[in-house]
């Protein structure tokens, strides 16, 4: 039997649960556990992956010491702070560390912005979420189209807005010369 996707599996167990098979014959049939069986059948959903706990790397026992270089630097001037090549040379010159530039680079990226953000020097990440009342603002536009009108192209003033709130858009065509509404060419 060819492997499927849980949720697939999932389906299938519930289908044939529901046309009437008992829980042995479901096991033996899809080649699962009784427990499977029944998660299937409660639930809708499996279960989410359980996540692994985060694997050691070279550059552990070394973390502390480049956060105090990260911290020692919030201090000096701006021309003496280190780079990241920097705080990788001095970590293989003075502690002998067995460490890549990228490994190095990656955690300086996550972590310099979090000891800017604890000292007060940076803010924390902010999100301002956008709101819009139903009815009080709107986007404008107005620009020239060209439209195929009874075989011929015919270039129209195209008038456009969209409601923010509902994001609903509308778009009205109007003949630059008759100013009748080319709406029956599109």
């Amino acid at each position: 039997m060819p492997q499927m996707a849980k949720v697939e599996l999932y389906a299938a167990i519930r289908r044939d649960h529901r046309a009437g098979m008992k829980m042995r014959e479901l096991e033996r049939k899809h080649n699962v556990s009784w427990r499977t069986v029944r998660k299937a059948v409660d639930s809708v959903w499996p279960e989410p992956r359980k996540k692994l706990p985060p694997r050691r790397t070279a550059l552990d026992p070394y973390k502390p010491v480049i956060d105090e270089m990260l911290r020692v630097d919030l201090d000096a001037p701006r021309k003496q702070r280190h780079t990241i090549t920097r705080i990788f040379h001095r970590l293989i010159e003075e502690h002998c560390a067995d460490v890549s530039y990228q490994m190095v680079r990656r955690y300086v990226a996550d972590r310099k912005p979090e000891i800017l953000a604890a000292s007060g020097k940076a803010p924390a990440e902010a999100f301002v979420p956008q709101t819009h009342l139903p009815g009080h603002e709107a986007e404008v536009d107005f620009g020239d189209v060209t439209v195929r009108l009874a075989g011929e192209l015919v270039t129209c003033y195209l008038f456009s807005v969209r409601l923010s709130y509902s994001g609903k858009a509308v778009h009205r065509p109007v003949d630059r010369t008759t100013g009748v509404s080319c709406v029956l060419a599109w």
